[in-house]
């Protein structure tokens, strides 16, 4: 072979060697973009860990539908209940993390690990956005022979044990909002048997249909029971009494310095590539600052508290460590 025909041979040699490296380059330097571009690819979905029917399902379902809305791709909800929560909550954590799913995450995500439920923390998680935060309320049957929240304590005081109220699952928002209530005034934590269910809306049913005494939940999770006269409420754990619930008196009101606030937001699993977690909190963003959400949150009476970036999660970590303190000084439970 002459030397012309060696030197060529190494001249296309090397090009296709260049060649091959910067396409490399151009793959290693756009891909996140495209990542963010194409996204989604598919149908998303929301987990929700609490029943159909409750406040947490409903929230999810708006938001299902206002993400398929302006991504362009259907967009689910699969309640995944059970384990005081931690079901639905593990399944988020583990699940694909590259944007199509994402879970409805609740106030047991600060209060699971502390029971000693084998659930994630908001460290397994990146954090979305904070949509939600309603008080703990104490509801009764409307012909319950109790007409304020202190006659309600006085007959748990003297049938320790013998009063049954649900909400949600043991270690769960409401759980601990009866423990908080009662530590404050001064009565033992197990005065009034709790009985887990998974959710508001079941244990609503079970109050409706005399199984149990009481619900400890929010007032939005029972505003259609409260307005057809089924139920009524005792008291709300607020620092005042709340906008379309003024004939509610607080705790403090009744005699009992207690205040709980349940909160709702989205998340991701924490692995999620950051392109996809920014597009996925613009969108958010925009859908919380719409009248469609702030129509139905007036509608369904919840509560609006938005928290995004660090500060929802600065809230978390806070959250995390307060409960912590609070169940075991109520359960004697150590993490």
């Amino acid at each position: 072979m002459g030397l012309s025909s060696r030197v060529s041979n190494r001249w296309r040699g090397a090009m296709l060697v260049l060649a091959f490296i910067a396409a490399i380059g151009c793959s290693g330097s756009t891909g996140s973009n495209s990542d963010s571009n194409t996204f989604p690819r598919r149908q998303m979905k929301i987990i929700c860990p609490w029943s159909p029917g409750g406040g947490t399902d409903r929230v999810s379902r708006f938001w299902a539908d206002a993400l398929e809305k302006k991504l362009g791709k259907p967009c689910i909800v699969v309640n995944r209940t059970g384990g005081g929560g931690a079901t639905g909550h593990n399944e988020g954590a583990k699940a694909k993390p590259d944007g199509h799913t994402i879970t409805t995450i609740t106030f047991e995500l600060s209060t699971m690990r502390h029971m000693g439920i084998h659930g994630p923390t908001y460290e397994d998680y990146e954090p979305l956005l904070q949509i939600n935060a309603d008080a703990a309320a104490i509801l009764v049957q409307n012909d319950a022979k109790w007409k304020t929240l202190q006659e309600f304590l006085d007959d748990a005081k003297a049938r320790p044990g013998e009063l049954k109220m649900s909400g949600t699952a043991v270690g769960g928002a409401w759980d601990l909002a009866r423990a908080a209530l009662l530590r404050s005034a001064e009565m033992p934590t197990d005065a009034i048997a709790w009985i887990p269910k998974n959710g508001a809306a079941p244990s609503i049913q079970e109050l409706l249909g005399g199984h149990i005494d009481s619900v400890c939940c929010s007032l939005p999770e029972a505003t259609a029971q409260i307005e057809n006269g089924q139920l009524r409420a005792l008291a709300v754990m607020a620092d005042e009494r709340l906008p379309g619930y003024s004939d509610i008196p607080t705790c403090k009101e009744s005699g009992v310095d207690c205040v709980v606030v349940g909160w709702r937001g989205f998340a991701v699993p924490k692995t999620t590539p950051q392109e996809i977690v920014s597009r996925l909190k613009d969108e958010c963003r925009q859908i919380a600052q719409s009248d469609e959400f702030k129509a139905f949150m007036k509608t369904n009476g919840f509560g609006v508290t938005i928290r995004t970036g660090d500060e929802f999660q600065g809230f978390l970590a806070a959250q995390d460590e307060q409960w912590k303190d609070v169940i075991e000084a109520a359960y004697g439970k150590k993490n």
